[in-house]
Parts: C-alpha cells; sequence; structure tokens
C-alpha cells in the first residue's frame, strides 16, 4: 500500500510515459505534486523503488521503468503486459479508532482474545504507512492487559537484538506517549511508519534500532508520532 504523494507521484510518472515514453524530470514531479523542493521527490521515488512500483535504470539519466500499479489503480485499468497486482507491504498509518468504552473485544475462547491485525511494521528501512485490517487472530488473554490492541506482521531485521525476526506478529497497545526505551511503533512524517526503541536526545527523538547494521535516526520532536508500544510477540514455526 502506497502514501497518497507516493501514489500521486507514480501516476504521474506512468501518464507522463504513456504520453512521451520519457520520464518526467524531477522539476516536473516536484511541480505536479505541489512540494517546496526536490528533496521529497528523491524520498518519494527511493520508497516506490524499494515497494517495487518502479525501477533505476543505471547509467542513464531521469531513467524510471514502472514495474507495477497499485491495485485498485490495475484493476480499474486495462490490462498492461508487464504488469501484476501490487502487494501490501506497507504497515500501519494510524491505530485503529478505539472501540466504545461498554463493547468488549471479541473473545476467541476462555482464554484468548481476537485483535486485529493491521498490515506490516517495517523494522529495518521505513515502508509505506497504512491502516488495512488484514486478519484478525488470537491472542492469549495474559499477554495484554486493559486498553486497545492491533498487531502489525513484523518485515526486516532491525530490531533482531530485541528478540524480534522478520516475519514476527508484534502486539501493540494503542498509545501516544513512551517512556525512554519502550520498543514503540513511529509514525515519521505522516508518512512512514518503524518499530524501534524509543530514546530521547534533547529535545529531539531518536529512533534505535537493535541491530548494530542499523544507524539510529534522529527526528525533531515534531517529526515522529508515537501509535503504540509493544507488549507482546507471536511466533510461528514452520
Amino acid at each position: 500500500m502506497l502514501t497518497r504523494k507516493q501514489q500521486e507521484l507514480l501516476l504521474f510518472i506512468h501518464e507522463r510515459m504513456k504520453e512521451s515514453g520519457v520520464p518526467p524530470s524531477f522539476d516536473e514531479m516536484k511541480d505536479a505534486l505541489d512540494l517546496a523542493s526536490k528533496s521529497g521527490i528523491h524520498r518519494l521515488i527511493t520508497a516506490l523503488e524499494e515497494r517495487g512500483f518502479i525501477r533505476r535504470l543505471p547509467n542513464r539519466a531521469r531513467a524510471l521503468e514502472v514495474i507495477k500499479l497499485p491495485e485498485a489503480y490495475a484493476a480499474s485499468a486495462q490490462p498492461r503486459r508487464g504488469f501484476s497486482p501490487s502487494v501490501i507491504e506497507g504497515s500501519l498509518g494510524k491505530p485503529p479508532a478505539p472501540a466504545p468504552a461498554a463493547k468488549a473485544p471479541p473473545v476467541a475462547d476462555n482464554s484468548s482474545v481476537s485483535v486485529p491485525v493491521m498490515g506490516r511494521i517495517a523494522a529495518g528501512v521505513p515502508i509505506s504507512a497504512i491502516q488495512n485490517n488484514t486478519h484478525d487472530i488470537s491472542v492469549p488473554l495474559d499477554m495484554i492487559g486493559s486498553g486497545e490492541h492491533y498487531a502489525l506482521e513484523v518485515k526486516g531485521d532491525s530490531m533482531i537484538e530485541a528478540g524480534i525476526f522478520d516475519g514476527d506478529t508484534v502486539i501493540i497497545r494503542n498509545a501516544t506517549s513512551a517512556n525512554p526505551g519502550d520498543i514503540i511503533v513511529a509514525l515519521v512524517d505522516d508518512e512512514e511508519a518503524t518499530l524501534k526503541r524509543f530514546r530521547r536526545k534533547g529535545a529531539s527523538i531518536a529512533l534505535e534500532a537493535a541491530n548494530p547494521a542499523y544507524e539510529t535516526r534522529i527526528f525533531g520532536p515534531d517529526r515522529v508520532k508515537i501509535q503504540g508500544k509493544l507488549v507482546g510477540l507471536i511466533r510461528r514455526y514452520h
């Protein structure tokens, strides 16, 4: 799943290439998306490439290839050779809206509760922020306490030293604040979601990986929103 800006840029590139056979320039992309600078376009291009929607061709200026289109767009268009349905590689954009106070979570049996799985969360480079209840899972009652909870499937290896591996399912309690050292779902710039350990660096927020291969990322406090805190983990063995 793509963010609104990512989808706008992908479709702009696609339509321009259909018309002229040549990708638009970064200045044209910036103007089309009404962005203040080309740095935002670079970030969107990188995100689309990481998600497999476009490919940059080496040793050629302005060389972009659209590999696939968003699922909803592709379904409404005529079939085109080389395109395949998009795969959701996103994660949480916003936590699910709190249920009414009087409504208890659905109980799967006497010892578990049903929790919605809201897509995938990046434990590595941030991936698209989405909100999409893909399915529900049963979670042991003793794993969760009070409050609203949701689950996310982990993609990436940046939290392996915290015991969180690619393919795990993490259980998250809705929260908008955290203590230093908590593992949180962080929404960066209202677009990118990631699972990291929360730290403070003066007035800034540090998102710390649990893998020495990844650097700690520092953001101004206005760029990061806490979407929840890790309370449990489920791992399946095949």
